[in-house]
Formats: C-alpha cells, sequence, structure tokens
C-alpha cells in the first residue's frame, strides 16, 4: 500500500529507504502543532469535512515523495478566530522545515487546503442539583 523510495545516498553502508506514509506522518505531526489548527481533514464526505482524531497523523496529509524531493498536500480544519493565511504560513514552514530535517528531502512545496472550521465545544454546564 504505502510505497518505498530510496534517498540516494553514497555510503559504504548501504541505501537508506522512506515510506511515503513515513514523510505523511512527519508533515501531519508538524501541521497540528501549529496554533489555530483544529485537527486534519480527512476531505469533504457529503458536503462537509470530515475531523480527524490526532492519533492518525498520515490522515489529511498527501505526499509525492521522490528520490531528493517530495511535494505535500494538507488538508486542515482551521479554529474558529484564527487568521487563516498566518495558521496557512506557519503549517507550511513548519511541515517543510520537519521534513527536510528529518528525512534529508527537498520540499519544494506545501499546499494548504483548508476544509472548514472548527468551533469550540460548549462546556457542559454542571446539573443543577435540587433538594426537596
Amino acid at each position: 500500500m504505502a510505497n518505498e523510495n530510496v534517498i540516494d545516498k553514497a555510503s559504504k553502508l548501504g541505501s537508506i529507504r522512506i515510506a511515503d506514509e513515513v514523510v505523511s506522518i512527519i508533515a501531519g505531526l508538524a501541521a497540528v502543532e501549529i496554533d489555530g489548527i483544529a485537527g486534519m481533514s480527512g476531505g469533504i464526505v457529503g458536503g462537509i469535512a470530515e475531523m480527524l482524531g490526532r492519533k492518525n497523523f498520515a490522515k489529511g496529509v498527501k505526499v509525492e515523495v521522490g528520490e531528493k524531493e517530495a511535494a505535500v498536500d494538507l488538508y486542515i480544519i482551521v479554529k474558529y478566530g484564527a487568521r487563516i493565511p498566518d495558521v496557512a504560513i506557519a503549517a507550511q514552514e513548519n511541515v517543510k522545515q520537519a521534513i527536510e530535517s528529518m528525512t534529508g528531502l527537498d520540499v519544494v512545496e506545501v499546499n494548504v487546503h483548508v476544509q472548514g472550521v472548527g468551533f469550540p465545544e460548549k462546556p457542559k454546564e454542571p446539573e443543577e442539583v435540587r433538594v426537596r
């Protein structure tokens, strides 16, 4: 299912193989670190963005990995009230830095697709206890 690509490094010890899913996980982790991102989106299902839990970091991320370069598409849900351009730029920079530092790949683009807005959940008010 996951493709493996070889990062071409001259070494007496052999080659290094990094699965595409590893790059996806790195990108997902780097994206959710950004303040203003409510979560990753699994795409548009029935007209609404499906918000994914924080445990599956490869979801909401599409990567194309070559021998030396990578391109990333992030599908995110932004927190209500956050300035979308600022969140998107911060996500692009963080994802690019994380992938490049951890894999040695050159990230040529990080495309951010805002799929929805996450609204804060209303805290449940404690039920009033009445004594008779």
